[in-house]
């Protein structure tokens, strides 16, 4: 029974939706702990290998990213690296830095939740996933539960311009 319990939990994860909702989860966590919600795992074969949530305040690190976080956790998993036939699910589009990485890493694909058309870096602002210029490119896919992703974000800097209003106030 025990495998069978197991075998269902890794068809869970054989969705890009399942996937997403375990990075909302760690996203609600980061904001809980009043950091940037934004939240991420790396799956390799449906199965979670490197989770992270962003950090960057509790750590007093730049690098902290979730995506960052999420790379070095699965690659310390796999003993390697190199994460070519990984997927990255993240709730917001990458920055220039976590995109680099996910090149660097080689993963396979990164799938994310809502686009930043102002810093993303897999198609809002630039596309360093797929410049041909690089020694691998990752494939993107975007949208995967993006309304939930937006939200998560939204109601995270609302709260920030109201508290920052009862400051001045």
């Amino acid at each position: 029974m025990g495998g069978r319990i197991f075998a269902e939990m890794d068809l869970l994860f054989r969705d890009d939706q399942a996937l997403m909702r375990e990075a909302l989860r760690l996203a609600t966590k980061a904001a809980a702990s009043d950091e940037v919600p934004i939240g991420a795992v790396i799956a390799k074969n449906g199965r979670i290998i490197g989770r992270g949530y962003n950090q960057v305040e509790m750590l007093k690190d730049p690098t902290a990213h979730a995506e960052i976080l999420a790379i070095t956790q699965a690659a310390a998993t796999v003993g390697d690296w190199r994460l070519n036939d990984c997927d990255m699910f993240v709730t917001k589009e990458p920055c220039p830095m976590c995109a680099g990485a996910a090149v660097h890493a080689r993963l396979r694909r990164v799938v994310f939740g809502c686009e930043d058309l102002r810093g993303g870096a897999a198609g809002g602002l630039i596309n360093l996933l797929q410049m041909p210029q690089l020694n691998h490119r990752c494939d993107i896919n975007s949208g995967v539960l993006a309304e939930e992703c937006s939200e998560l974000l939204q109601e995270f800097f609302r709260g920030k311009r109201g508290s920052n209003q009862q400051i001045t106030n």
